[in-house]
């Protein structure tokens, strides 16, 4: 049992209370701490020592234990040891973080070149009482460059009695120069089993009473790390008045009832959005967040989608026995896709809310957005479907669209004038995969302009604009097209196009762009838009040796040629004068 708390001290924190003073009592990193064994072991003990992972995972009390290892001494000696069952002479001070030859520092709040001098200076002196100055810098990435430069030599080259041990949450910002020169460690986070059974050993010896979904609960906000885990256990026994209760834990976190979050997703997946919508209302009124409602949702979908995919999944221990089994029985029915479709809608929706004035209506539209989703077909979907229509005879201008029940009705384009009544499209997907007027149905152009002209009539005015300015033409036949691309062009247009094409006239096209010299290209062959300027100017050149204009000019030096056009010499005449 725990040293019961003398109630004239002040409360110690579940964190600091249990935090390890030996590597027997640190928890998760088996691999890291045979490692340090095996060193030990042959005494090939390196000098500097970097350890990383994610926060609290036990970096800086590593460096702590590592510190009390080296620096072991006792009635047989000193002597570098992880087997410290017993305090030797130098432990208490270390562990108080009072020992004169265990300097710790945080490089958060020491940034500086001058900071590092310090540490050199104090390198070219020997430890006053214990066996090795160790030397523990905390956050190291927070060094400036000159200071990671200025340690380099020392870190290279120390005296023999002096060790270094960093931590750091952001290895990549650490430079390479300095990484080279430490063993690198990599703590992980703890896994829900080893952190679950640990939290109820410790809560056993603090004579606590708790709900294992509580501490589910717990584990999974901790998100790995050790000390968040024992401060939020901390917070729920405060929340709960001296015990750990699924409800108050709840509460505190502000999540959704588990249950209730799956009966939502159950009814959206469903497509019964009124249900949907008066469960939220219920989540809403009972306090959760509509962030964290949505965060929910996110985190079950994953959760289906790993147990689709990964069967182990469902031994989890941090989940509870609602997730464990309906969320298998849902794997089985829901697709990937339907998932992944899903999830992504939600991610969209959690910035929605993030921004929106009205957290609970946009929530409720995000959540109308998913029911009416989770039915539709993909737009592959779609034009598999439509490339299984039969393209010849009166179908030949008939286009699958989605219903709103996610069942296939038929929209006709070739036989109905736009702007008549008859079935509307009830995808919005549908705009660019049916064609919209009978001109062009299913139709192939012939040559260039016929392309363009396609492309206007499809009110595409990227395409059309695109194929003006950034494409020239070099051969063109149906169902095969060469171009080349101007120096600007963005060379996506050939994808663009190749998609277009297929949806407007119903086949594939392949498009295929010169590798020829770019210079000489654009001397040969001119994009449309080049074409029409250089006529354009051929016309004011023409016009300007008129001898009618050449005369208008000369009697009016002010006069400006705006416009040249063609005049019909034989106009139509009317029947009716």
């Amino acid at each position: 049992m725990a040293d019961e708390q003398n109630p004239t001290e002040p409360y110690l924190v579940l964190a600091r209370k249990y935090r390890p003073l030996d590597f027997s009592g640190l928890i998760g990193q088996d691999a890291m701490v045979q490692t340090f064994a095996n060193s030990f072991k042959t005494g090939r003990i390196h000098h500097a020592f970097i350890l990383t992972g994610v926060r609290g995972v036990g970096k800086t009390t590593t460096a702590r234990i590592l510190a009390r290892a080296f620096n072991y001494e006792d009635e047989k000696g000193r002597r570098p040891t992880l087997e410290m069952g017993e305090h030797g002479v130098h432990c208490q001070a270390i562990i108080e973080g009072r020992h004169v030859d265990v300097i710790e520092m945080d490089a958060a709040s020491n940034t500086g070149i001058d900071d590092i001098r310090e540490i050199i200076d104090s390198v070219r002196y020997a430890p006053a009482s214990a066996p090795y100055k160790v030397y523990i810098i905390d956050e190291v990435h927070m060094l400036s460059k000159q200071a990671f430069n200025g340690l380099l030599k020392t870190l290279e080259e120390p005296p023999p009695y002096v060790k270094f041990i960093f931590a750091t949450t952001e290895i990549r910002k650490v430079p390479v120069t300095v990484l080279s020169r430490c063993q690198r460690f990599d703590l992980r986070r703890i896994t829900p089993e080893v952190m679950g059974d640990y939290l109820e050993q410790l809560l056993g010896k603090e004579d606590i009473t708790f709900e294992a979904d509580a501490l589910g609960m717990i584990v999974r906000a901790g998100e790995g790390s050790v000390r968040d885990c024992l401060s939020l256990t901390d917070q729920a026994i405060a929340h709960g008045d001296g015990k750990v209760e699924a409800m108050s834990v709840r509460a505190m976190l502000g999540l959704a009832d588990r249950g209730q979050s799956i009966d939502l997703f159950e009814a959206l997946m469903g497509g019964d959005i009124a249900k949907g919508l008066d469960i939220t209302r219920t989540l809403y009124d009972a306090g959760a967040d509509p962030q964290q409602i949505v965060s929910d949702l996110a985190q079950f979908t994953h959760l289906v989608t790993r147990m689709k995919l990964v069967e182990s999944t469902s031994n989890d221990p941090s989940l509870t026995p609602d997730e464990r089994t309906r969320g298998k029985a849902l794997s089985a029915k829901l697709g990937v896709r339907s998932l992944t479709r899903t999830w992504q809608i939600l991610q969209a929706g959690f910035g929605e809310i993030a921004q929106s004035g009205n957290a609970i209506q946009a929530l409720e539209m995000v959540l109308i957005r998913l029911a009416h989703a989770t039915d539709l077909p993909t737009p592959d979907e779609l034009i598999e479907k439509l490339s299984k229509q039969p393209q010849t005879g009166a179908s030949a201008g008939q286009a699958l669209t989605s219903g709103p029940t996610g069942g296939a009705t038929q929209a006709r384009a070739a036989n109905a004038p736009i702007g008549s009544s008859g079935p509307a499209l009830a995808h919005h997907n549908m705009a660019d995969i049916a064609p919209q007027s009978e001109a062009h149905a299913f139709t192939s152009p012939k040559n260039f302009a016929e392309l363009v002209a396609l492309a206007a009539s499809n009110r595409d005015l990227q395409i059309k604009h695109a194929l003006e300015t950034d494409v020239r033409p070099i051969s063109f036949e149906v169902g095969r097209i060469e171009i080349a691309l101007t120096e600007h062009a963005d060379r996506s247009i050939v994808t663009k196009l190749s998609t277009k094409l297929k949806q407007w006239t119903g086949r594939n096209w392949l498009i295929s762009v010169s590798n020829a010299n770019p210079v000489e290209h654009a001397k040969a062959v001119p994009t449309l838009r080049e074409t029409k300027e250089a006529a354009k100017k051929a016309r004011y050149q023409d016009a300007q040796k008129d001898p009618l204009v050449v005369e208008i000019f000369k009697n009016s030096p002010d006069a400006k040629l705006v416009d040249v056009r063609a005049l019909e010499l034989n106009p139509p005449t009317n029947d009716q004068e």
